[in-house]
């Protein structure tokens, strides 16, 4: 069989491979209006690992690359949610950190709900306004996010997935700026704090903002030739802006771990995280009592203590 052939059969099996993409991203559509028409949640999480699983077992029969597979179908599969329609909520605006995580969890082809406060990511769920939330729950540097314990502790909210990113700070300023053109820098505080060695050298006024992503689209919006911005590097790209440094974090062991909420909890996989939040009276060695009469039962699991705050703790219990 000749080169020309050969192509033609390549591109014969190309057409089939998106037709059959078209047919099930139709049928991906109807499973999300049926889902929607029964209240469910739109994204099943258990069942994308049976069909990722199922793809790895074929690959192996058929010899290809167990990897490769699954990497093509995780694709198949973020367009496939696409078309459903699942709006995440975050904290922040386009290009945060927390966005990030949701794209990292769920992929790509997410709707996503920029949200001012966190307390607007839960109310976003619970009113339906987004199919999930994600907000930060704990940062390797800086401990518990206690807002997201406080706000947890009222929600009916179900924790149903968990993502961890290594937060890699930048100093974003517009186009013609260079490092010593600099002399305001805005983030918010724990970015600024996260930063402290870069920014001394630099010897720029700090100003605390409310959002990481937001500084940047603040300087871009108002034009401020001499401001920066510390925040991830993909804002820069996001809003037409310059990445002047990277890496300019103090320690690079700076990951945050995020909560994905739901009104539904996702299924037993028989590997599962089980998340605690709960208020103790303010009584002398209450807390201590609370862990001593839970260790004392019958589980067989890891128990891990976290921080809490004045109306609530929480405790984080895996097999």
């Amino acid at each position: 069989m000749s080169l020309e052939d050969l192509r033609k059969r390549i591109d014969d099996t190309d057409a089939g491979i998106v037709r059959l993409i078209a047919e099930r991203m139709t049928i991906s559509k109807s499973i999300g209006e049926e889902k929607k028409s029964l209240g469910k949640q739109l994204r099943d999480i258990e069942r994308e690992r049976h069909v990722l699983d199922r793809v790895k077992k074929m690959a192996r029969e058929l010899q290809l690359n167990e990897q490769d597979a699954e990497a093509v179908f995780r694709q198949i599969i973020a367009a496939s949610t696409s078309v459903q329609g699942v709006v995440v909520a975050f904290q922040g605006e386009i290009g945060a950190y927390s966005e990030e995580a949701a794209f990292r969890f769920f992929g790509n082809s997410i709707h996503v709900k920029p949200c001012g406060l966190l307390d607007d990511v839960f109310l976003s769920v619970e009113r339906g306004q987004a199919d999930f939330g994600i907000v930060p729950i704990e940062n390797s540097l800086e401990g518990s996010v206690s807002r997201t314990y406080d706000l947890l502790l009222d929600s009916d909210l179900k924790v149903c997935g968990e993502t961890e990113l290594r937060v890699i700070h930048s100093l974003i300023a517009n186009p013609a700026a260079t490092l010593d053109s600099i002399r305001t820098v805005y983030s918010h505080p724990q970015a600024l704090g996260q930063c402290q060695a870069f920014l001394k050298r630099l010897g720029a006024e700090l100003v605390p903002t409310y959002d990481t992503a937001g500084s940047v689209k603040m300087i871009k919006e108002k034009g401020i030739a001499e401001g920066g911005a510390v925040a991830g590097a993909r804002t820069a790209e996001i809003y037409g802006m310059r990445v002047v440094a990277r890496e300019i974090e103090d320690n690079q062991n700076n990951f945050t771990r995020f909560f994905v909420l739901a009104k539904e909890d996702s299924p037993p996989t028989g590997n599962d995280k089980t998340s605690i939040v709960f208020s103790v009276e303010h009584v002398p060695l209450n807390t201590e009592q609370k862990m001593t009469d839970l260790n004392a039962g019958t589980l067989d699991a890891a128990i891990k203590m976290v921080e809490g705050t004045a109306r609530s703790m929480g405790i984080e219990i895996q097999p």
